[in-house]
């Protein structure tokens, strides 16, 4: 089956629901080392997109910018396939949650975000859509102080002045979210990450402590045409968030803790995205393991308002021949 659609033809058909040609078909990871500025998150980027000719880009910052110009201080790692370090958190008290104010997003760290956007926008000329990752308040807050442990003991110890400081943060990342669309970006993929979790929050504290702020958010993008919701982790509570407003959900669907992307079809009229297993298939299976998951994906869906793609970030050091599976599953 040839290719008779453009990407953005083909990546917003899927979302809406409407024939495709095929399957759109995309994957990300770090690239520690050239993440630090706009120009090597760019590169990074577009090197990557050019390699595997994906339907979209996600862009993948490092995950530490969003607290930086908060006060908290990370440094690269001196092992090129780990995350930074944290070296000093933004906050250490209630007293601190009081000083945070919303930040300019167009200077600092997030403004070299907007930067590689700009770049990346500049490079594709409209060829294939792009959506920048946008953490939500929560992780942000985690970020912040360091410690999704810390921000535990907030909720249940310093639960007033933790709202408080949430409403900045999300007044920022709302700011930045906007942004992102005025540099080209088609949208944003908004990930809960480790708060996606009912191990980490329960289901009333979510509703007190996540919702609203995430709901912001997603206001400040309401009109852009591919916004996506990543529920990261195990035990997630996919299920009772599948009222939020985007275009797609992505969480991992393989996990036996979680809904199975067949669950999930019949809730929502929204896209799904995901279908194989980040952290083991793609990494350590055999091409014929990602090409076998990936059609189980396209069974379990119909390959309807689908797009194939790992259910998360993937390992820097993954065989090319197991991400080739993939792109080879929808393009042959």
């Amino acid at each position: 089956m040839g290719d008779n659609m453009s990407k953005p033809e083909r990546v917003f058909a899927a979302l809406r629901g409407d024939e495709v040609d095929r399957v759109p078909v995309s994957a990300w990871w770090h690239d520690f080392a050239r993440e630090w500025s706009s120009e090597g998150l760019a590169e990074a980027t577009l090197e990557a997109y050019r390699r595997y000719d994906w339907d979209f880009i996600k862009v993948n910052p490092r995950a530490c910018f969003y607290a930086e110009d908060w006060g908290a201080r990370y440094v690269q790692s001196d092992q090129p396939n780990q995350q930074p370090k944290l070296i000093e958190p933004g906050v250490t008290s209630p007293a601190d949650l009081r000083r945070i104010r919303p930040l300019d997003v167009t200077r600092g760290a997030y403004g070299e975000q907007l930067d590689a956007l700009a770049i990346i926008a500049g490079e594709l000329h409209g060829e294939a859509p792009f959506i920048q990752t946008v953490f939500s308040p929560l992780a942000a807050m985690s970020r912040l102080t360091g410690s999704t442990k810390y921000v535990q003991k907030l909720m249940r110890e310093a639960p007033d002045d933790l709202l408080a400081a949430l409403a900045p943060v999300t007044e920022t990342l709302a700011a930045y979210s906007a942004a992102c669309l005025e540099r080209g970006a088609s949208g944003i993929f908004f990930a809960t990450v480790e708060w996606g979790s009912a191990d980490v929050i329960s289901a009333q504290d979510y509703e007190r402590f996540a919702r609203p702020f995430d709901l912001l958010v997603l206001a400040a993008v309401r009109n852009a045409p591919f916004n996506l919701f990543h529920v990261c982790r195990d035990n997630n509570h996919l299920t009772r968030l599948l009222d939020y407003p985007v275009h797609a959900f992505q969480w991992g669907s393989r996990s036996p803790t979680n809904p199975s992307l067949s669950d999930i079809v019949p809730m929502t009229d929204e896209a799904l995205m995901g279908g194989v297993d980040h952290g083991h298939t793609i990494r350590e299976g055999s091409p014929a393991d990602v090409a076998a998951e990936a059609r189980e994906a396209l069974d379990h869906t119909g390959g309807q308002r689908f797009i194939l793609a790992p259910e998360c970030s993937i390992d820097p050091q993954t065989p090319p021949e197991n991400i080739l599976a993939l792109l080879e599953t929808v393009r042959s």
